[in-house]
């Protein structure tokens, strides 16, 4: 038997699976710290439940991150302090994020997140690892598809420029 065929947690993590979640790691705690700064921003109610399901999404997925990492030795990245509450009412008109902003930064942030999760389950080479991050994957691509749900509901998807076929025409 080679040093890769036993249990994974007995495997060694190799320098990719490590940056890979650290990097990861980093990213899920700044935007933890963006949504609850978000939170504060947004009026719509609908946007701030889901802000509050990617807070909890992020938060979940940290914990598991970071026992992986810690078991393996690895350093954590900072975490950024929390976020206290305001009322919308506070922050001015012009300093403040509006909805659809709030929602197309969620919208990229998962997106983004979902080719991360990508890149680290095509990388990895321990089983639990690719596991863990294609649950992750899933989960995110649930939310995105509750995010772009909502876009479309509240008018606030901006589509590209939409492809008509003109062959049928000739």
């Amino acid at each position: 038997m080679g040093i890769l065929s036993g249990n994974p947690q007995n495997e060694p993590l190799h320098y990719g699976e490590v940056f890979g979640a650290w990097s990861f790691l980093l990213a899920s705690k700044g935007m933890v710290a963006g949504y609850q700064t978000k939170l504060n921003h947004a009026g719509d109610e609908d946007l701030r439940k889901l802000l509050v399901e990617a807070i909890e999404q992020c938060q979940q997925e940290m914990k598991q991150i970071e026992n992986l990492l810690k078991e393996n030795g690895v350093g954590l990245p900072p975490t950024p302090p929390e976020r206290p509450n305001a009322r919308l009412e506070d922050i001015p008109v012009g300093a403040k994020f509006m909805d659809p902003e709030i929602a197309a930064t969620l919208s990229a942030n998962i997106a983004a997140g979902l080719v991360s999760c990508s890149q680290m389950i095509g990388q990895s080479i321990r089983e639990d690892i690719a596991m863990m991050f294609g649950q992750l994957h899933t989960q995110k691509a649930t939310l995105g598809g509750k995010v772009l749900r909502l876009n479309k509901e509240k008018g606030w998807l901006v589509p590209p420029p939409l492809h008509l076929n003109k062959a049928d025409d000739c």
